[in-house]
């Protein structure tokens, strides 16, 4: 029940307006927390994506320094987001497309580090104007409603996919690590229901979803922590390796650690990408294209979604409040990320775990910047949490997200259920956001074409040179 305080007696209440959507302190500090462990495995996870990446290029990039500039972006984001746009929307580096910066741009086309931030401040730039523009807003309210229903339950099962894996649910091919948040599943390839990862993380499944079924308040938090409390006493106890990552789970040797802010600026530095040779600077163009597109249409799903969980959607599937403000400040994560040296950063569907714990309004944003904050000194804390606590959680999000969202699709209606199907499937099947909206958008255009609206048509355009240049 939300907290009976007057506006003008609670500084809370005049940043947030907690009273106006049903919530309080103490709800939005609790949703908060929760949402920084789901996605706290960022903070070490880009460092080891880029970095691995600059070492088969040749090339050296701290990885100290990229787990700073991975708590900066993620701190300064998420405070942005919550204080401007007032919406418990969590942002930071984003997985996938740190994959195109190690892979495609640093050891593809032998971009240094500091050019490939370079292509992702450009990104960032173009997405930034787009909005201030209102083109970016204008585009995505052309998408028919069920269809963004569509996208808020491909997410879900994007999310329930994203836990399955870190569960061990299923295993993937070694070396298979492009398309989106972790590599994509082998089609069939169950995971080893004896491992005891994959044991524990089951463990934490069942324990999450007992006390969601007991209503017990801060249930994903309280999960968590029970799961990583137990899991470090039994590793410690007994040195059974209770996750996939090394490191996990171990008392860290120091704690505190002085922030290392040598990549602050790379991507500035980096636009010097423009003056490469002809071939060189049309390949960064479309790889700042690609990364724009993915960009541009995943943050329109993840809102959609996360909105839709928290009761923030007005009847046309768009954000009823500060629509504009937030599709600004995760433009512009893009430009930090780049500057700041991490990767681009994007708003994150991890957030649905704090929404499920009663997330509403800024607050739960400005809760998840502290630790990130807090993570430049004492990121080997932190990194004791293994994806294989959280694991739960997310599915159980990813169940929670579906069941907000896929009821309501007319499924009987053909020429909406076709595109809404792979809409919803693709997402998971291929490991992309991206490439479900894409589908769905083609599909529904074709399938109501004379209805069918010009950014509709535009935006199919668009998307049928996405795939064909992103399949060759």
């Amino acid at each position: 029940m939300a907290a009976t305080v007057r506006p003008q007696d609670s500084l809370m209440e005049r940043l947030f307006s907690l009273s106006a959507r049903g919530t309080n302190v103490g709800t939005e500090v609790r949703a908060g927390l929760t949402t920084f462990m789901v996605m706290s495995y960022i903070i070490i996870l880009n460092a080891v994506i880029i970095s691995g990446g600059a070492q088969i290029a040749g090339q050296n990039v701290s990885f100290a320094a990229l787990v700073t500039s991975t708590c900066l972006v993620a701190g300064i984001m998420c405070a942005a987001m919550g204080f401007y746009a007032n919406l418990p929307f969590a942002m930071a580096p984003g997985m996938g497309l740190n994959a195109v910066v190690a892979f495609q741009l640093m050891v593809g086309m032998q971009y240094t580090f500091a050019e490939a931030m370079g292509v992702i401040v450009l990104e960032g730039i173009i997405i930034t104007l787009l909005v201030l523009t209102g083109l970016r807003q204008a585009v995505l309210r052309a998408l028919p409603v069920p269809l963004k229903l569509a996208i808020g339950a491909g997410i879900g099962l994007f999310l329930f996919a994203i836990g399955a894996y870190a569960a061990g649910l299923f295993v993937v091919p070694l070396g298979a690590t492009q398309g989106g948040t972790v590599p994509p599943p082998t089609a069939g390839a169950l995971g080893n229901f004896t491992a005891a990862p994959t044991l524990y993380a089951i463990f934490g499944l069942v324990l999450t979803a007992i006390l969601m079924r007991l209503h017990v308040t801060g249930a994903l938090l309280i999960g968590i922590l029970v799961t990583t409390v137990v899991g470090l006493i039994v590793h410690l106890g007994t040195g059974t390796a209770l996750s996939v990552i090394p490191g996990k789970l171990e008392l860290p040797t120091q704690v505190f650690g002085a922030p290392d802010l040598s990549n602050v600026g790379s991507g500035i530095m980096g636009l010097s990408f423009l003056t490469r040779g002809a071939d060189l600077l049309l390949a960064g163009l479309l790889a700042t294209l690609s990364i724009m597109l993915s960009d541009f249409f995943d943050t329109a799903g993840t809102f959609t979604a996360l909105g839709t969980e928290a009761g923030l959607i007005d009847d046309d599937g768009n954000l009823r409040e500060s629509e504009n403000k937030a599709y600004l400040v995760d433009s512009l994560g893009a430009v930090a990320g780049g500057v700041l040296g991490s990767s681009s950063a994007t708003t994150y569907i991890e957030s649905g775990a704090g929404i499920a714990e009663g997330g509403r309004t800024g607050l739960t944003a400005v809760v998840v910047a502290i630790p990130f904050f807090l993570a430049m000194w004492l990121g080997n804390l932190f990194a004791i949490v293994p994806p294989e606590a959280t694991a739960g959680a997310l599915m159980i999000v990813g169940l929670l997200m579906i069941a907000a969202t896929a009821a309501e699709i007319p499924w009987k209606s053909l020429d909406v259920g076709v595109p809404a199907i792979f809409t919803l499937m693709l997402m998971p099947l291929t490991w992309s956001i991206t490439n479900g909206i894409g589908a769905g958008v083609i599909l529904y255009t074709i399938l109501h074409a004379r209805s069918a609206t010009i950014p509709l048509w535009i935006c199919s355009i668009a998307f049928v040179v996405y795939f064909v240049v992103g399949t060759h």
